[in-house]
């Protein structure tokens, strides 16, 4: 593998880490053993982890930059890789109970990565008392986005309960082959000039979707740019250490709730956070009167592609996205997301997917300004805290025979931005993930109970409880 120019959306995470400020996504995978598995079920998990000796370039490659690059932030890969350094074994310490899995989660997530080396993390985590075992891994966003992620991990699982095989996400595996008949130079040469045209046009669309983007923002409209945040106790200075909670709710109650309301899952995704951010600040006796703005990540090639691409790389839109936060009828509240969020899809659909980036990019630069000019929680965020929803598998999936019982997504607090809120589904579920710093959000658990609360709200006012 050669050195590879690292592409600008990548090298923003790499350019905002700080030790305070940690950019990358994890996973915690939750597995019950196979039946009939022994005690080291776990060590022989790690053991075949290990084991692997051809490794995805994906996962060998590390950011540099010298004389050799001519200044340039290059991707190489590292002549002295080391597994061992990579994959990891850990035992919780008793009484090994959900809650010190997810402190052990907690403490490996407020952890850099070295950019000595490639830029992943995987542990095998056992000391359950209730015999199950856990799988953390992490990945920079320069090196992958939180839906590639997703589906890499969901790539090395098994549908089938009786397949043994384990190969892990790091494992190179063979390239399909293709059989195409057609003169490959040619069409190497078409695909280049074909995007050669499509960025010519983007390039010209730019003027115009920046004025939409900035007036629709000014109108307090949804779009990739807000202006009518408030200030909050999410928006100010965060430090590394991190708190994570977690837990799932059957799918088939947000889908019965967006079909009787005739919304989206999504839609009922940010209700339900709308209302536990609001019952949770309100606890608080910090409310402010004024909606609070979610940025809402989007992936532009969910609905192109089912699997990652082995090279990597950041292919993200954001929109932002009023929680309805100043109203207290959950009815009221799911119609305001959706009719915002129906609003902010058409926006999108008047764009390229280039556009999408560029004009996301716009909305993004207050939230790496303000940290940088020291003026988070001095002036008013650009939003407030970041919600995701991850797409995920439906059927359930197996690991080596060890039947995947949960998956849970940690991902990336900002520097004015204190709580992110990512959740994926799978295999009936909708699986929460509340990644938040330690010292700027008290009692993120909370959070939990709330979003319990406003789900059964939402089912009462859809009339479907």
């Amino acid at each position: 593998m050669t050195p590879t120019l690292i592409d600008p959306t990548s090298l923003a995470f790499l350019m905002s880490e700080s030790r305070a400020m940690p950019t990358h996504v994890a996973s915690l995978q939750l597995f019950e053993k196979p039946p009939g598995a022994s005690r080291d079920y776990a060590r022989q998990v790690y053991e075949r982890f290990i084991g692997v000796e051809d490794i995805n370039p994906l996962f060998l490659k590390r950011p540099v930059r010298s004389w050799r690059t001519a200044g340039q932030w290059m991707w190489e890969p590292d002549a002295q890789f080391d597994i061992e350094h990579h994959v990891r074994h850990s035992a919780l310490p008793k009484p090994g109970r959900v809650r010190e899995l997810l402190e052990l989660c907690s403490r490996l997530h407020g952890t850099p990565l070295s950019r000595d080396r490639p830029l992943w993390e995987a542990h095998v985590i056992e000391g359950l008392r209730d015999g199950r075992f856990a799988v953390y891994v992490k990945l920079h966003h320069a090196l992958v986005d939180g839906i590639s992620a997703s589906r890499l991990l969901m790539n090395t699982l098994s549908t089938d309960p009786t397949d043994r095989e384990i190969v892990p996400m790091w494992a190179a595996r063979p390239p399909r082959e293709r059989s195409t008949g057609r003169n490959e130079t040619n069409d190497v040469s078409s695909e280049l000039l074909r995007a050669a045209r499509g960025l010519a046009t983007d390039a010209a669309g730019m003027p115009g979707a920046l004025v939409r983007t900035l007036t629709r923002g000014v109108r307090d409209e949804t779009s990739a740019v807000s202006m009518h945040a408030p200030k909050t106790i999410f928006n100010t200075t965060i430090t590394g250490s991190r708190r994570f909670a977690a837990q799932s709710w059957p799918l088939a109650r947000l889908v019965a709730i967006s079909k009787a309301s005739g919304t989206t899952v999504n839609d009922v995704v940010l209700a339900m956070c709308g209302g536990a951010v609001r019952g949770y600040l309100e606890d608080l006796g910090e409310l402010p009167d004024a909606s609070l703005v979610a940025m809402v990540p989007i992936g532009l090639n969910a609905k192109d592609s089912q699997s990652a691409s082995s090279e990597g790389g950041n292919a993200v839109g954001t929109v932002m996205a009023r929680l309805a936060t100043d109203v207290a009828d959950p009815a009221e509240r799911l119609a305001r997301i959706h009719a915002g969020m129906q609003d902010g899809k058409r926006a999108l659909s008047e764009m390229t997917p280039n556009q999408i980036v560029a004009m996301s990019a716009v909305g993004m630069t207050p939230a790496m300004l303000l940290p940088l000019l020291g003026l988070q929680g001095v002036v008013r965020p650009p939003f407030n805290l970041i919600i995701s929803n991850v797409p995920g598998a439906r059927e359930t999936h197996y690991l080596g025979g060890a039947k995947l019982v949960g998956t849970y997504p940690l991902s990336v607090p900002m520097q004015g931005m204190a709580l992110n809120i990512t959740c994926a589904s799978y295999a009936g579920s909708m699986e929460f993930g509340l990644t938040g710093c330690r010292r700027s959000v008290p009692h993120l658990q909370w959070l939990l109970r709330h979003l319990d609360d406003e789900l059964g709200n939402l089912e009462r006012v859809a009339g479907v409880a």
